[in-house]
């Protein structure tokens, strides 16, 4: 089967919460769901200070969708939420 190209946003539970911290422990668990790949990271800026990690990474599509992982980055210290916003099949 095919890759595919999955975003994660990850939101904080609020603005002092280190997103470095979460981004570190955040790809530890990806790594564990979808195996050691490519990853790319990003702060997105929200509003009066709040600011999302969005974190791309690429998983075998045979392990389906992603929302396990969202309920495991949910349970980081310092997260409220993880959404996954983007899925696209890799070509190539």
């Amino acid at each position: 089967m095919a890759n595919a190209i999955v975003t994660i946003k990850i939101m904080p539970v609020s603005p002092d919460t280190d997103l470095g911290v979460v981004e570190e422990q955040a790809k530890k668990h990806i790594a564990a769901y979808a195996g050691e790949g490519d990853t790319r990271s990003e702060i997105e800026p929200i509003a009066f200070g709040l600011k999302a990690l969005k974190i791309t990474f690429v998983m075998d599509e045979n392990l389906g969708s992603p929302e396990s992982l969202e309920k495991t980055l949910t349970g980081i210290e310092g997260v409220n939420s993880a959404e996954t916003v983007d899925v696209r099949r890799a070509v190539g």
